[in-house]
């Protein structure tokens, strides 16, 4: 018998993607609440505990009570697209690639927190730095990034694509979170193993999907010796034999004239690229992701399949 998989949330832009990746496979019977029906509470609830996994595209709260409902069936496992869950010692954090070992904790786990877009292109440049000893204690780290607009949801989707909505953005680019307390730097810094929170500098611009995030580093701050070759050496053995992974060789990164932000728009995977100054006193680390792919329902898909084959 097929498990069975419900998306509670499967209208929002996440779970809609999620339906999407899945709509071909038969391995799976996916449930699904009729849309007459989506605001009955006993049917989602029965629904949730009907499944082998539920994946939750919910706000924080609605994530909070979803998991209040399935507490105590324990043949219910959980991925959790929210922030709600994220830096939760008793989740699993879901980017399979993160380490060695992460893979084996999504497959083992009942509770996994899907990691956020930005976080997962921020984490998976800093965290083998981190690990290798490279990036030392104290480093201020930070953080740019511009992101395709579906990342704002349904709300923000309606602003950009219809001019007449009454609250339409029409600039090309703007920046935002300009507080400094964006709910991913948390995620950022506990997965990213720093001590030291980093200044993260979000922003969008007028596509749909891709994502661009940025590490700039000063070679001389670093561990002693340390060169963009040592760095991009690191990041190319964390992520070696990877495939959805992937490290772009240095040599083709020296001859890039620019890196497009919807380069990997509809796919699952992410690329890291390491480019540098010719003085070789300075570096930036890119990640180039789609935010709704390797950044959020690509990788849900990716962690019930880790967690199916336990």
């Amino acid at each position: 018998m097929a498990p069975k998989i419900f998306i509670d949330g499967e209208h929002g832009t996440t779970g809609l993607q999620i339906r999407t990746r899945m709509a071909g496979r038969r391995d799976v019977e996916l449930l699904s609440i009729p849309e007459a029906e989506r605001r009955n509470a006993a049917m989602r609830e029965d629904m949730l505990n009907s499944a082998d996994i539920a994946i939750l595209c919910l706000p924080d709260d609605a994530s909070k009570e979803a998991v209040q409902m399935v507490s105590a069936n324990n043949n219910v496992r959980v991925i959790d697209t929210s922030t709600a869950f994220r830096v939760n010692p008793g989740w699993a954090y879901g980017f399979a690639e993160m380490d060695g070992a992460q893979a084996d904790r999504i497959k083992a786990a009942r509770f996994v927190a899907n990691p956020g877009c930005y976080p997962t292109g921020a984490i998976g440049l800093i965290r083998p730095l981190r690990a290798a000893g490279i990036l030392p204690d104290g480093y201020p780290v930070a953080v740019n990034a511009v992101s395709g607009y579906t990342g704002g949801g349904k709300q923000m989707i309606a602003q950009m694509e219809n001019p007449d909505h009454p609250d339409a953005i029409t600039a090309p680019h703007f920046v935002y979170g300009l507080p400094l307390t964006h709910k991913h730097v948390p995620e950022m810094t506990v997965h990213g193993l720093l001590d030291r929170a980093p200044i993260f500098s979000p922003s969008v611009g007028k596509f749909a999907q891709g994502m661009i995030v940025q590490v700039p580093l000063h070679l001389g701050d670093l561990a002693e010796g340390t060169t963009m070759e040592s760095i991009h050496a690191a990041l190319a053995a964390h992520y070696a034999g990877q495939e959805i992974v992937t490290v772009v060789p240095l040599a083709e990164s020296k001859t890039l004239p620019r890196v497009n932000a919807v380069e990997l728009e509809g796919k699952d995977t992410m690329k890291l690229f390491v480019f540098g100054t010719p003085s070789g006193s300075q570096v930036n680390l890119v990640a180039l992701l789609d935010n709704l792919g390797k950044g959020a329902s690509g990788a849900a898909v990716q962690n019930m399949d880790l967690m199916l084959a336990s």
